[in-house]
């Protein structure tokens, strides 16, 4: 997991500093500390950067309020990193707009590159709610880290399948990494945290404005291999996303609705606009090769130790001392088992001692 490092949110609070700026300074400097620590002559050297910005930069001392939105970060255990680091996302690395920092907590790993963002309506049909939810389950019981907004509806009900599928999610959101918007999903954004990652490109105190959400698109897009619309009215954010997807050669799948639904217009003229139909998570999976990992996952041999305990598991999450009491082995033995299950990429443990089965 990346560390903290204070000096990004000590930049942002130079008046005058941008992305861009910020990328430039970065690029030039390469570390964040250099450039507060920088003369007036190497500042300007570097592009975009006029007398004005330089001035702020040399006269910058934290204010109390920046100290408490450090404090605070320390706190939440916030980590940062830029697109010069390791740790930044791969899939985002790619991209020719990609935020220069990004604020985040939980942890992403090597098996976010294999990613889907499902995103759809704020106010969806129940129809929408249970596509959402099985394509999200599906998709994450096969090893596919499910991306999202974390806004009402659509993105709510996919963060949550993930999870409760045993799987990864990532939350990309539209405010600081402190903001939790919509409110009432405090405890989905804890969970997530768990199983997953939150992520955003905006320092900490941001408030959840509307010009941040199209800028916030890019970055659900791009960490994915692919987007799926669920549910779209003719001028959603979704299609946003999809158009941001299209731009960075992702994938753009729609869910076919009824033309007579309001919720389905923007998603029905995608597929008019050239999207793939998408009727279950196998058409996606096919596409992403993961259907020929899970032939080769087939062939892996299963002991007879190891069958009882793999037969008992599915998607939904057992504690270790549910699959003690169901097979009567004792704790020591069973650990053994599920570690071997899982080498072989059998079996997932989640925290807790939860153990679900990789489908």
């Amino acid at each position: 997991m990346p560390g903290f490092n204070q000096a990004y949110i000590d930049l942002y609070a130079v008046p005058r500093m941008t992305e861009t700026r910020l990328k430039h300074l970065l690029q030039h400097f390469g570390e964040p500390q250099a450039i507060l620590e920088a003369r007036a002559d190497e500042l300007l050297q570097v592009e975009n950067i006029d007398a004005e910005l330089a001035r702020a930069v040399l006269e910058y001392r934290r204010s109390d309020e920046t100290g408490q939105k450090i404090g605070l970060a320390l706190e939440l255990g916030v980590w940062t990193t830029s697109w010069l680091e390791p740790d930044y996302p791969a899939n985002l690395k790619q991209l020719v707009h990609m935020p220069p920092v990004l604020f985040g907590r939980g942890e992403l790993t090597e098996d976010d590159r294999l990613a889907v963002a499902v995103v759809g309506t704020r106010r969806p049909s129940p129809y929408g709610k249970m596509v959402s939810e099985r394509l999200a389950a599906e998709l994450a019981r096969h090893g596919v880290t499910v991306v999202s907004g974390l806004a009402r509806g659509i993105d709510t009900f996919a963060h949550r399948s993930a999870i409760q599928a045993g799987g990864r999610t990532i939350g990309v959101l539209g405010c600081g990494i402190d903001v939790t918007y919509p409110p009432e999903n405090r405890g989905l954004y804890e969970e997530v945290v768990t199983c997953g990652a939150i992520i955003s490109e905006f320092t900490l105190g941001m408030e959840p404005m509307a010009m941040n959400f199209p800028k916030r698109n890019r970055i659900v897009s791009g960490l994915a291999k692919a987007v799926v619309a669920v549910e779209a009215g003719d001028k959603s954010g979704v299609l946003n996303t999809a158009a941001w997807a299209a731009d960075q050669g992702r994938d753009v799948y729609a869910v076919p609705g009824r033309v007579t639904e309001e919720r389905s217009a923007g998603t029905n003229r995608l597929l008019r606009e050239g999207a793939r139909p998408v009727t279950s998570a196998q058409d996606i999976l096919a596409d992403l090769g993961v259907a020929l990992h899970l032939e080769e996952r087939a062939k892996v041999d299963v002991t007879d130790q190891e069958k009882p305990a793999l037969e008992l598991l599915s998607g939904d999450p057992l504690h270790v001392d549910e699959i003690c009491q169901e097979l009567g082995v004792p704790v020591a033995a069973l650990l053994s088992t599920l570690m071997q299950l899982e080498m072989k990429g059998l079996v997932r443990q989640l925290p807790g001692k939860l153990f679900v089965r990789q489908y």
